[in-house]
């Protein structure tokens, strides 16, 4: 359904459908016209309409005819861009996209670049772009075996650009089309999936820790790293960057403002985590309850990008891999390698354990802080043994109703006194 018309002195602005372009309807010498303002911003449609007016104002052909120029003027008189300057123009405008780490600022970047290498021709205008090549490129990234995604991303990021551009096309943005993304249902046969730690794993994680045998950079952090993780179920880089200002030790109190959520959530100190934390005070040098892996993580390159928390990242796989766990493996029509173990695992692990303990899901959610998928998957198993149950109960098992109609009869023969003896005799 259209937007509602906005009268002007002279003629209207309208859509003739929701979220698309706006048109200005007018009269001349009694006929009517309409002319498309090639945008799809109320506001701005308004103002180009203004400054149309003149046209039904006109008396002359001679008039008319200038007027009509200008109107035309709005369709076609874009500047060009060709796009081998578009990365230029996008990343200096006002309107471009602002991603909250320099990473994805690049991959932006990256992904422009990767559509000008497909079209194979820098010079190409931004406005001579059209969904025919579009769609090209999609199917193209179908076949580079990328997930669905991160296919999806790269489309959402042109997307974004090519609308940030819309200043040098006439036609509407050549990337909003939804058959250019995929489907998640794609992936559908796809049954691996992050796995959590169980409490044997996360203890021999504990023990090579211990471990004077192995040996990874800044050891003794790592080890705090790992036992905030276990028992807080927080992201490596909560856990990385916690600072002591969020540390009450006196109250047993961690206050963690998570960086991918922006959540604040506030976490009991258990009390093996205490004795960690504890003596981890004795290294204390700066803000940072883990200096040294701190300093690691926030490194970044010549360009501003964040590089340390992949070398973070590797030595936190390396524990995983000492007591003997594949932490990814590959998988069919992906590129990369699909990540099992790590140290996102303990996240599921507490969500598990928290399930296995019969601690409430709102508990859970207000501790990991979100409206988690792992907290969903790990209480579903809770349920899951609750439909079986009744299940068994409705239907009842041919091999165990003899036996329960036994002690049925035997229960209505027996004393209340004679049946505890049996009891006591069985915990016995």
């Amino acid at each position: 359904m259209a937007e509602k018309v906005v009268k002007l002195e002279i003629g209207t602005v309208y859509q003739k459908v929701a979220n698309g372009n706006y048109y200005f309807r007018y009269q001349i010498n009694g006929q009517r016209k309409a002319i498309s303002l090639k945008t799809k911003n109320q506001k701005e449609a308004v103002n180009k309409a203004k400054k149309l007016v003149p046209v039904a104002n006109a008396t002359s052909t001679d008039v008319i005819s200038a007027h009509v120029k200008q109107a035309r003027g709005l369709a076609v008189g874009k500047r060009t861009l060709p796009l081998s300057n578009a990365w230029e123009v996008y990343s200096h405008h006002p309107e471009r996209a602002t991603p909250a780490t320099v990473s994805e600022q690049h991959s932006y970047k990256a992904t422009l670049g990767e559509f000008i290498k497909f079209v194979d021709n820098d010079a190409m205008n931004i406005g001579d772009i059209t969904s025919e090549l579009t769609d090209k490129f999609a199917q193209h990234l179908r076949e580079q075996d990328y997930a669905v995604d991160t296919h999806n991303r790269k489309i959402r990021r042109l997307k974004k650009i090519f609308e940030v551009l819309k200043d040098y096309r006439e036609n509407d943005n050549p990337f909003q089309a939804r058959v250019l993304y995929r489907k998640e249902r794609e992936e559908q046969s796809c049954s691996i999936r992050r796995l959590s730690f169980d409490h044997k794993q996360e203890r021999q994680l504990l023990e090579v820790l211990e471990n004077d045998y192995y040996r990874v950079k800044n050891k003794p952090e790592i080890r705090v790293i790992y036992y905030l993780g276990m028992f807080t179920g927080q992201r490596l880089k909560d856990c990385v960057l916690l600072q002591w200002n969020r540390v009450d030790l006196n109250r047993r109190k961690i206050w963690v403002k998570q960086f991918k959520t922006g959540k604040e959530v506030t976490i009991p100190i258990a009390p093996k985590l205490l004795e960690i934390l504890i003596h981890a005070k004795t290294w204390k040098k700066d803000h940072y309850v883990c200096p040294n892996v701190a300093k690691r993580y926030n490194r970044i390159d010549k360009n501003g990008k964040n590089t340390g928390n992949n070398l973070v990242g590797t030595d936190v796989m390396r524990v995983v891999r000492w007591i003997g766990l594949e932490t990814s493996v590959a998988v069919p029509g992906r590129k990369r390698k699909v990540t099992v173990y790590g140290f996102h695992s303990l996240r599921h692990s507490f969500a598990s354990h928290c399930a296995e303990a019969g601690i409430p899901k709102a508990v859970v959610l207000s501790i990991l802080g979100a409206n988690s998928e792992i907290v969903d998957k790990h209480y579903t198993h809770i349920g899951d043994e609750a439909q079986e149950k009744a299940i068994q109960s409705l239907f009842g098992d041919d091999n165990t109703e003899p036996e329960r109609q036994e002690l049925r009869n035997l229960a209505n023969t027996l004393s209340i006194d004679e049946i505890k003896t049996i009891l006591n005799n069985i915990k016995k």
